[in-house]
């Protein structure tokens, strides 16, 4: 049973611009998928959807059997979504328990034992003790990921949306990043949504959702709504960099 749902979803940022039309997607928990497309096709405006930042002006977005539109907006991206910001949008001075812990007190949810409960989450995305007390400006790009994880995950949500959360990192730290949301979504039955340009990325999902832009979805077939076959995609459209897009599927046999 999907977690998430799209249904037919639109949005407009006025009458002549149109970014998003006709999104029909289905997200379900235990499962990972990539949302992939081109610069210009509204992967941005998506994730601020799915997070809850913006209402779609067409359509519906559905969670748990609910309209989002009839959910406490705080409640629900304090509760139910972890986002994994591009940049990481860490505290640079505070040490990586410490990011974990404020997030948990800002979640406004009840949370006994933070440092404990900060410290096994940092734990869980391999993390050790000696870096965890270490303050942010002193980690790797790989490191501060990782504590970007185990803040989203600090008041327990059941979706957890990631914008580009492997784009700066080396291969192998891409890797680790992927095997820890396997985990995430296959251990913890979370839902795990990535927006990505990394085919690395996108072969390593249980699902691919491809947007394109609205002219080329008006000028050819299949709808941006479309699952796509991951061997579809190809190395140009999956790396090709997309400016200013930054958050303030074929079934895997």
């Amino acid at each position: 049973m999907s977690i998430l749902s799209l249904r037919n979803v639109g949005f407009s940022y006025n009458k002549s611009t149109k970014v998003l039309e006709g999104i029909n997607y289905e997200f379900e928990k235990g499962r990972v998928y990539a949302i992939v497309g081109r610069s210009g096709a509204g992967k941005t405006t998506l994730l601020s959807l799915l997070s809850g930042l913006t209402s779609p002006t067409e359509g519906a977005i559905i969670f748990d059997g609910k309209d989002v539109r009839k959910i406490d907006r705080y409640k629900y991206r304090s509760y139910y979504v972890g986002v994994v910001f591009q940049q990481f949008n860490l505290l640079p001075h505070l040490t990586a328990v410490e990011n974990v812990e404020l997030s948990m007190r800002a979640s406004g949810k009840h949370i006994p034992e933070k440092r404990k409960l900060a410290m096994g989450l940092l734990d869980k995305v391999e993390l050790d003790e000696v870096l965890a007390k270490r303050r942010i400006l002193k980690l790797s790009g790989g490191e501060q990921q990782r504590v970007a994880i185990a803040r989203a995950l600090s008041y327990n949500p059941d979706i957890i949306l990631a914008d580009e959360p492997t784009g700066n990192l080396d291969l192998t730290t891409q890797e680790e990043i992927m095997d820890i949301f396997q985990h995430l979504a296959k251990e913890e039955n979370k839902c795990i949504i990535i927006v990505s340009h990394s085919p690395e990325v996108a072969n390593s999902v249980d699902e691919v959702y491809e947007l394109a832009p609205l002219k080329e979805k008006r000028r050819k077939k299949p709808a941006m709504g479309d699952k796509v076959p991951k061997v579809q995609l190809s190395m140009e459209e999956a790396v090709q960099p997309e400016t200013g897009d930054e958050i303030q599927p074929e079934t895997k046999d």
